[in-house]
């Protein structure tokens, strides 16, 4: 298709039209939420987002080329995790190929455990920015938690306090995920200290990226920041083999009116402006393909 090709408008994506760039086959969107109003939100949940369902994300997929996925148990759910086991259970029907990051406390039994795992889960996300569950204090037993599983622990924080926590996370027994450009606003990287932790942990093989949620790090709110090239190549030039790209869709800090709802395919398109400076078509493969495979076990039964 080309860019000049409207669609169907996506739910919670702006636009109508195509990325510019054809994606390459067995593409992942590593950061993904579903949201369903029977599960109920956890108290002092701050965002409350309508109703979006896996079919309304398969209409996504169709947009932009992807067809691999990653879901997050949102802050929304605390550590309740029924929403992204239903939306899980919802891809599996549709024959798409999904993985799942849950929310837990640690405490969770072997049992529990085991039926996030039987389910594609492949990690669990502490969100220290926006969470209602969870603290510093429960970084290193959450990883010692899952570390007999293989799991890698997905984190969110303010960049004051990555930088202040290097050492320990340079000493914990799992994978390290950092979404949304590790938090770190673009107009602030080259001379923050949690961006050097970053590139640290990247290089030394310890932990990945996500190149998502950019309109959030970004000081314009928008994808389309020239800043987030400069901090998207320093992550592609340290460790492309420790990137991943994320849609962040439904957007609910855009339903909540932090920040104008994203055009989809455009940021596919600026993923591929950040690859083609970096690498070209094969590194756009790495990110899309050959990352997520890495990380989440895609291709391998669950």
């Amino acid at each position: 298709m080309s860019r000049d090709c409207l669609v169907t408008p996506v739910p919670f994506s702006a636009g109508t039209t195509v990325p510019r760039t054809a994606l390459p086959a067995r593409a992942c969107d590593c950061h993904v939420h579903v949201y369903d109003q029977r599960f109920p939100a956890a108290p002092g949940a701050r965002l409350l987002p309508p109703d979006a369902s896996a079919q309304d994300y398969r209409a996504m997929q169709r947009r932009i080329g992807t067809t691999r996925v990653v879901l997050v148990t949102p802050s929304t759910y605390g550590t309740d995790n029924r929403c992204l086991l239903a939306g899980l259970a919802a891809f599996a029907a549709m024959g798409v190929e999904a993985r799942g990051v849950a929310v837990i406390d640690g405490h969770e039994s072997d049992a529990e455990l085991q039926q996030l795992h039987a389910a594609g889960v492949r990690g669990v996300r502490l969100n220290l920015s926006l969470g209602v569950s969870g603290s510093v204090d429960s970084i290193v037993p959450l990883a010692q938690r899952i570390a007999p599983w293989g799991w890698h622990l997905q984190l969110l924080m303010p960049p004051d306090l990555l930088a202040g926590l290097g050492a320990v996370l340079r000493q914990l027994p799992v994978p390290l995920v950092f979404d949304h450009f590790g938090r770190i606003p673009p107009v602030q990287a080259a001379h923050h200290a949690a961006h050097a932790v970053l590139l640290g942990l990247l290089q030394s093989g310890q932990a990945w990226v996500k190149l998502s949620g950019g309109y959030i790090v970004s000081s314009m709110h928008s994808v389309e920041d020239p800043l987030l090239d400069a901090l998207a190549a320093s992550y592609l030039h340290c460790a492309p083999g420790r990137v991943l790209w994320g849609s962040d869709w439904p957007h609910a800090t855009a339903t909540a009116g932090v920040q104008p709802l994203p055009d989809d395919a455009r940021q596919v398109d600026r993923l591929a402006d950040w690859t083609a400076a970096c690498g070209g078509p094969a590194l756009l493969r790495q990110v899309l393909v050959n990352n997520p495979q890495a990380l989440y076990g895609f291709g391998r039964p669950l």
